[in-house]
């Protein structure tokens, strides 16, 4: 078995849970401690017990997010600010994109988009 990256936040329900499963620590103290229901205790020690401690690492680690903006259409969404809207700030840009171009990005995007241009920065 290889390196399992966790957070300190899944390494502490790992102790706790194998605790509970050595019969060292009960279901209910295991719920005060971690801040969770003995319902969930329950699950999780179902899935450490079947599957160790990489059971209880986050599954969507190391994954891109499922919001994401697809490459090219942050490109042309880029392209479009440098070409027509350098002086822009994020929220206009946003605005000029949608109006003019018929391009819906949020503000927060374009701040986000214009960051991966070398010579285009919001503040």
């Amino acid at each position: 078995m290889g390196w399992v990256v966790m957070s300190e936040r899944e390494l502490k329900r790992v102790e706790v849970l194998a605790q509970v499963d050595d019969g060292r620590l009960s279901v209910d103290n295991a719920a005060n401690m971690l801040a969770l229901t003995r319902r969930q205790i329950f699950r999780l020690l179902k899935l450490y017990r079947q599957d160790g401690a990489s059971a209880i690492r986050h599954k969507a680690r190391g994954k891109p997010p499922n919001n994401r903006i697809h490459k090219a259409k942050r490109d042309y969404a880029l392209s479009l600010i440098k070409d027509n809207y350098p002086d822009f700030g994020p929220t206009l840009a946003a605005e000029m994109l949608a109006e003019h171009h018929g391009f819906k990005v949020s503000r927060e995007t374009v701040s986000d988009v214009s960051a991966y241009g070398t010579d285009l920065m919001f503040s």
